[in-house]
């Protein structure tokens, strides 16, 4: 008897769109998985420099008719950054509409570096991660990131947008009390700049991908003392040294 065909994958990845209101003025609507939401929030503040803990939001709180947030952060805050020389731009991360700074002095720069990671470890890490990829193994349609202390993940999410599955997992660090400072930061797609600013931001130490960084991602990860690891499950990784 000829054994049964393995399940068909999905055919879709689930997509929805997400608003944000600050300090009474619309933010940002996301489209994305719809899923660690508030996580989601809070990483995106930090990204865009509203915050710098998940303590600095005065209030975070969901509309309960449709899919959005309405949340306040210190005015002081909220001028600073909206006065701030910052662009708006199309970017490359899955079509998001981003804020790119206006010069490399003001990318967040690291007090010190640390050696690349090893490759066994990085490939049993990115194995884990891949691991625990539901909608990635339902439908292929998704990307992944994750927090890593180097020997075990620590935080993991997916989201359609490759930058929403790194403001989540940023955010799940704030919420549960944890600086991502000095962490790894591991992603299953290209290391665009604006994922480069926002792990920058969070001041990880080394932000690794099976596949590659692009040269704006390059110039911001040298700036922010930064170690950027791209085909980093390959035998050759590619080491962008700051």
């Amino acid at each position: 008897m000829a054994a049964s065909p393995a399940p068909s994958p999905l055919h879709a990845v689930e997509e929805a769109a997400v608003w944000l209101e600050l300090n009474g003025a619309p933010a940002v609507t996301w489209m994305c998985t719809p899923d660690q939401l508030d996580d989601l929030v809070v990483g995106w503040l930090h990204g865009e420099g509203y915050i710098d803990r998940a303590s600095d939001i005065l209030r975070l709180r969901p509309c309960t008719s449709e899919l959005g947030f309405w949340a306040d952060v210190p005015s002081a805050r909220y001028e600073a950054v909206e006065t701030s020389e910052r662009r708006r731009v199309l970017a490359s991360g899955c079509g998001a509409v981003t804020t790119i700074l206006g010069s490399m002095s003001a990318v967040p720069r690291r007090t010190h570096r640390v050696d690349p990671p090893e490759l066994a470890q990085t490939r049993r890490l990115f194995k884990d991660l891949f691991g625990r990829g539901q909608r990635y193994n339902e439908t292929g349609g998704v990307h992944a990131a994750a927090l890593t202390d180097g020997t075990q993940l620590l935080f993991h999410a997916e989201d359609i947008g490759r930058h929403n599955a790194v403001d989540k997992v940023i955010g799940a660090g704030l919420q549960a009390g944890r600086d991502p400072a000095d962490l790894l930061l591991l992603v299953t797609g290209r290391i665009s700049g604006e994922l480069a600013f926002k792990a920058a931001r969070a001041r990880v130490a080394v932000v690794a991908t099976p596949s590659v960084p692009s040269t704006i991602a390059v110039e911001i990860a040298r700036a922010a003392n930064m170690l950027l690891v791209g085909r980093a499950v390959s035998g050759q990784p590619q080491v962008h040294e700051p």
